[in-house]
């Protein structure tokens, strides 16, 4: 499908009350990779749930505790039971969000994860983004509105305050499967205005906006999509110094949150 050839449509993944002033008391983080939760894990010092709230058998991992007066949660999918990886990707992403949203009633959701970049759109190696609009860029349903179904096109929850205290930059997602890129891939990113493409922020915001919660998305850019280097290489040469960043602007958006409101943000 080529979205291009549709209006699109982008829907809020929640709205929120203005009478709702109380400070925010829980937060879920949502993360696909080890490597990516340990280090905040340690920072918040957070304990693994021993008696978890999650369904008998399944390798979802939640770490929790309290950081500055909030709840901090932080949930990632496990290790895949037979080859024993990390379990990315938007299926995982999507079950694990439900299940913590059921489980913990959070006020607000934050996947946090790394994210290729393109070059093209001025991202570079360790930028930070939080995203305003996300959207997927692998289904593809070219049947009129089924195709708008399928990119799914949501808004970020609005953060200006957020925004202006801390130094992240702002851009477009676009969320599929593979970490590679197509060249029908391509086209749909390019159809979404992506700066940063992920596999699994478009699937967190289906699910949060289903179940009413506030959502935002902070991305570190591992690899240039754009550039030269193949995208496993450089995903991988980068990874460690770029979780790193991404440990810290998540800490400061979290040092941020605590003691306000949604509406504060």
């Amino acid at each position: 499908m080529d979205s291009s050839n549709s209006t699109p449509e982008v829907s809020e993944i929640t709205s929120v009350s203005k009478s709702d002033n109380r400070p925010i008391s829980t937060i879920v983080i949502i993360v696909a990779m080890q490597a990516e939760a340990l280090p905040l894990v340690n920072k918040f010092q957070l304990k693994e749930d021993d008696n978890s709230l999650f369904p008998n058998g399944v390798p979802w991992v939640r770490y929790h505790g309290i950081y500055k007066g909030l709840s901090v949660n932080i949930v990632w999918p496990g290790k895949d039971a037979v080859l024993g990886v990390d379990s990315v990707g938007t299926v995982s992403a999507s079950l694990v969000t439900y299940a913590s949203i059921q489980a913990l009633k959070p006020d607000l959701i934050i996947n946090a994860g790394t994210a290729g970049g393109f070059k093209a759109k001025g991202a570079g190696i360790g930028d930070i983004y939080l995203p305003s609009v996300v959207a997927f860029h692998d289904r593809r349903i070219p049947i009129p509105v089924f195709d708008l179904y399928g990119v799914g096109s949501r808004k970020a929850f609005s953060t200006p305050n957020l925004l202006n205290a801390l130094d992240l930059k702002v851009g477009r997602l676009s969320t599929g499967d593979s970490l590679d890129m197509t060249a029908t891939d391509e086209t749909s990113i390019f159809s979404n205005d992506a700066t940063v493409k992920d596999m699994e922020g478009a699937a967190i915001a289906y699910v949060a906006e289903l179940l009413k919660v506030p959502a935002i998305f902070v991305k570190a850019v591992t690899d240039i999509v754009d550039g030269n280097k193949p995208t496993p290489e450089e995903f991988l040469q980068n990874l460690a110094t770029v979780t790193a960043a991404l440990d810290k602007a998540v800490t400061e958006i979290v040092d941020f949150i605590s003691g306000k409101s949604i509406l504060a943000l």
